[in-house]
């Protein structure tokens, strides 16, 4: 048998050598490719976040960009509102491990990533703070770079009674009290109380036991992040001060009635007109009834009642309809609802105010219309506008 050569090493062809050195190449390029991609990554965050250095700017950029889907989420499904106050010198880890202790599911170091990657941590403010459950944690971060624009529009419309303020205030996101909140401070036996509300309702006359229906001025406030149902009525109360100026006050006594039964008046006046310009007529005809009802005899010509349809409807409430207080009345209503409201049934003003009125009503009522309009009505077709007569032979012809 004869000795075949020993090959020493391996040799390769031409054909692999090629494939070899492509397959170098590829990876080289590959790599040159990667590692460019990388630099403009780097020089990407770099340029956006000026107040980093290059290296901390990327690996922020990183642990970012892997938690993207958790930093984008909703927090949680709760829509409560928590008051969140943070202190004078707080830093963003402290803010954040705060925020945890307080039952938001966020990580305190993807906070402290964020803000700081963002610049968001210089501009944190110290203040109190409403914060949703539900909100993500570049909506929270946001939220706490401001504690000026964290406020909370509120509306109070002319002719509401104390029962629809309090829904508005159930139905106002962000607010952290409630409507019972609110009436408990407002409600009957109002003026029994300590402090300012007390103050208050004994400066204007409000008696033992009533509520501060009426003087809860209508307009639009502005109320503090986390404020509490005292603020609101504390600022109601205050703009009722500012606006009903003390000259005005004493409009009601030259008319002969109380201050407290001028504000009744014009709460009337508030439910029963639709145009400003009719509101001091409509007041004079219901002065000239309640003058009336007060002569030792009274004419006879004039009623001694008020006969006015909106204090039927405050007697009534909600109870005909739970989603109004300001049901329809039909004529038996006038006679059968049994209550010192039904100005049908007795002689004077309502026991209290009806509703919260306007500026325009309650000058109105102060500086009322001098006729001697005894009765006035609504025509279908007259778009709310009234047609004033002086006797009931006119009153009938009104409308034909």
């Amino acid at each position: 048998m004869k000795n075949l050569p020993v090959k020493e090493g391996l040799e390769v062809s031409g054909s692999s050598r090629v494939s070899l050195r492509a397959l170098i190449l590829s990876g080289l390029f590959l790599g040159g490719v990667l590692c460019l991609a990388f630099v403009g990554i780097a020089f990407a965050a770099a340029a956006s976040t000026p107040h980093l250095n290059p290296l901390e700017s990327l690996v922020l950029r990183l642990r970012l960009t892997l938690r993207s889907a958790e930093l984008n989420r909703p927090l949680s499904a709760d829509e409560s509102v928590v008051c969140f106050n943070v202190a004078r010198g707080s830093d963003a880890y402290s803010i954040a491990q705060q925020l945890a202790a307080q039952g938001f599911a966020l990580d305190p170091d993807l906070f402290r990533t964020y803000v700081r990657y963002f610049n968001i941590d210089s501009r944190l403010q110290a203040g109190t703070f409403s914060l949703r459950r539900s909100l993500s944690l570049p909506q929270i971060a946001q939220r706490l770079t401001d504690a000026n624009a964290d406020t909370i529009v509120f509306r109070v419309l002319e002719g509401w009674r104390i029962e629809e303020i309090a829904a508005a205030i159930d139905r106002t996101r962000g607010l952290t009290f409630t409507g019972a909140d609110f009436l408990a401070l407002v409600g009957a036996g109002a003026g029994s109380q300590a402090g300012e509300i007390g103050a208050f309702a004994a400066r204007v006359g409000v008696p033992i036991g009533r509520s501060l229906e009426g003087f809860l001025f209508p307009d639009t406030y502005i109320l503090p992040a986390c404020g509490t149902a005292q603020d609101l009525v504390t600022r109601l109360l205050a703009n009722f001060d500012a606006r009903i100026t003390p000259p005005m006050r004493a409009a009601a006594l030259a008319n002969g009635l109380t201050f407290y039964e001028a504000i009744t008046l014009a709460s009337i006046v508030q439910r029963e007109a639709i145009f400003d310009d009719e509101r001091p007529r409509i007041a004079g005809v219901y002065l000239n009834r309640l003058f009336n009802s007060r002569r030792t005899p009274p004419n006879p010509n004039i009623p001694t009642t008020l006969d006015a349809d909106p204090t039927v409807q405050y007697a009534l409430g909600n109870t005909r309809d739970p989603e109004t207080w300001w049901a329809r009345l039909t004529r038996e209503d006038y006679r059968s609802v049994q209550s010192p409201y039904n100005t049908y049934l007795y002689q004077g003003l309502p026991p209290t105010p009806i509703c919260s009125p306007g500026l325009a009503s309650i000058a109105a009522a102060l500086y009322p219309e001098q006729t001697d309009y005894v009765y006035f009505r609504a025509c279908p077709e007259s778009g709310g506008r009234h047609t004033f007569s002086r006797t009931l032979a006119e009153h009938a012809r009104a409308c034909n």
